[in-house]
């Protein structure tokens, strides 16, 4: 399989094809990293390397074993990671995109809930907030106490203050009102993080990592504010400023983040993983690619052969015919000009013009691994002269 030749013929449907499943396996990777899910996608990609070597080189018993192990560990992931798998396709749900599910607004609850989180940070007292949007937290975040309450800052002093049983945790806001508290959630797994965040601000990225909810850090050593949405950390100055982000929360329309800065931020965040993630994607591809159904259209020459005695061949001049081949790709892209023709046999022509026909048998190619299926024309008019 020559690589060249496959990317000559390289259409505008592969670039699309790769692009795809780079952000489908970028997505993939962010959904389900730090996970124990993504470690059994980690094994999965070791066995499916074997797995293509093992076809590739011939090697049939391992072929044979490692096609029954891929089918009852695909079993097996199913079953032991059920969560995991709705999560995603809950991610994915179109009613999303289509607006069908709309945020709550956030009301007056958001003034309270600024107080009460500034005022911790006055005292140095650390607190975890989870503000849950669309995406349900429930499967994500463990441990955790129910409790049904208003987000008051006389609330947030009582369960987040150092001699509270409660204090060990984060707490959840669902739908403007208090649904748990002491909640652990999942740390992320980034290690080019500042060196002064400790393991709030790890947790709460790692939330935001897996999920659409935004999450309120109120850091104890620094008696700092900040907000953690989408995996970035955003610093809030003041009150009012805590209670705008809790607003961009809950208001979708309103632009939490300008287009340009989006932009910028969709092409150098995580720039090294993006590029991984296309290179390994490449690498699939021109793989495999050569193994794709493919059907090549070329313009080859035609042979006139046991022209009659007497006579030379005057029209037409440099004779060509159109036709259209399909095989695997590794063997389409591999023709040319040059090792494909189409002969025709002139010995039973009798006067100065002939009509000959194209056929299938015709056409000379350099292997039996394609197959034409299409001739323009399938007739060719030829003139001859006598030689004088």
């Amino acid at each position: 399989m020559t690589f060249l030749a496959i990317l000559q013929d390289f259409r505008f449907q592969d670039l699309l094809d790769i692009l795809f499943l780079t952000v489908f396996s970028y997505h993939l990777f962010l959904w389900f990293r730090g996970t124990k899910a993504f470690k059994a996608l980690v094994g999965l990609l070791v066995f499916g390397v074997v797995f293509t070597a093992a076809r590739v080189w011939g090697l049939f018993l391992t072929t044979w074993v490692f096609q029954i192990l891929w089918q009852v560990l695909v079993l097996l992931l199913i079953i032991l990671f059920q969560r995991e798998i709705r999560q995603v396709l809950e991610r994915v749900n179109p009613l999303r995109s289509l607006g069908l599910h709309r945020l709550g607004a956030p009301g007056t609850w958001s003034r309270g809930l600024a107080e009460g989180v500034f005022w911790l940070a006055s005292k140095r007292t650390g607190a975890l907030i989870i503000l849950e949007r669309t995406d349900a937290v429930e499967e994500l975040i463990t441990e955790g106490h129910l409790l049904e309450a208003d987000p008051t800052s006389e609330l947030l002093m009582s369960v987040f203050q150092k001699d509270s049983p409660l204090h060990d945790g984060a707490m959840l806001i669902r739908g403007g009102r208090v649904a748990q508290v002491a909640c652990y959630l999942p740390l992320t797994s980034e290690t080019d993080l500042p060196k002064h965040w400790g393991t709030r601000h790890r947790a709460a990225l790692g939330l935001t990592e897996r999920c659409d909810a935004w999450v309120v850090v109120v850091s104890e050593e620094r008696g700092e504010v900040s907000l953690a949405r989408g995996g970035e950390m955003v610093h809030a100055e003041g009150k009012e400023d805590l209670v705008r982000l809790i607003q961009e929360a809950f208001e979708p329309s309103r632009p939490g983040i300008p287009r340009r800065e989006q932009v910028r931020l969709l092409m150098t965040r995580r720039w090294r993983v993006k590029a991984a993630v296309f290179g390994v994607v490449c690498a699939v591809w021109l793989a495999l690619a050569g193994q794709q159904d493919f059907e090549v259209a070329l313009d080859i020459p035609i042979l006139v052969q046991n022209v009659p005695p007497g006579r030379n061949l005057v029209e037409p001049v440099n004779p060509q015919v159109r036709i259209q081949v399909q095989g695997l790709r590794k063997d389409a892209s591999a023709l040319n000009e040059k090792n494909v023709q189409a002969v025709i046999d002139a010995s039973g022509v009798s006067g100065d013009r002939a009509v000959a026909r194209i056929t299938r048998s015709d056409i000379q190619l350099p292997n039996e691994r394609v197959r034409v299926v299409k001739i323009e024309p399938t007739q060719i008019e030829l003139v001859f002269q006598k030689t004088p």
